[in-house]
């Protein structure tokens, strides 16, 4: 399937064991991942380069990972069409908060999903839940596993007791 594919991004390789979760996740579901470094500040060229061409590679959703000024997310933004997740990370004397600020605060017409600080897992999930709506067994598949979700809530009330005390 065209654009079965996510475009996971990050500043430096220091962020790479932050993403990895993401990656993880995306894996399970199925889903080709191409992991690159461009920094929005170093290598501005690359990350325009790669967020212009991500489209005609056949990505259908971006990862983009940040911390600090977070820019590469909203840079990305700028150059595709493609929805872009932002995961900004835990890193500085702010603990991912300007990260975060910088993320979510984008310009009215340059939109950037963001997931919480250092929630590369929930990042993962989103972009296959923006993928499954064009693939029905993807879309199950994350289905299933919501129910094993609740299963596992109800098994761990049942052993605690179900709230008798």
């Amino acid at each position: 399937m065209a654009g079965r594919r996510v475009l996971v991004l990050i500043g430096s390789e220091t962020d790479l064991v932050k993403v990895e979760a993401a990656i993880t996740v995306l894996s399970q579901h199925g889903i080709e991942t191409e992991l690159r470094v461009a920094s929005a500040h170093r290598t501005p060229e690359r990350v325009v380069e790669l967020a212009m061409t991500a489209r005609d590679r056949g990505f259908g959703v971006i990862i983009a990972a940040a911390g600090l000024a977070a820019a590469l997310p909203g840079v990305v933004a700028a150059h595709t069409t493609l929805p872009v997740v932002a995961l900004p990370l835990a890193a500085g004397t702010l603990g991912g908060m300007d990260a975060l600020l910088a993320c979510v605060q984008m310009p009215p017409g340059i939109p950037v999903a963001t997931v919480g600080i250092d929630s590369a897992r929930n990042a993962g999930l989103l972009a296959v839940q923006i993928l499954a709506l064009g693939e029905p067994a993807l879309a199950a598949k994350l289905s299933k596993g919501r129910r094993a979700m609740i299963r596992a809530i109800e098994e761990s009330d049942g052993r605690i007791g179900g709230g008798k005390r």
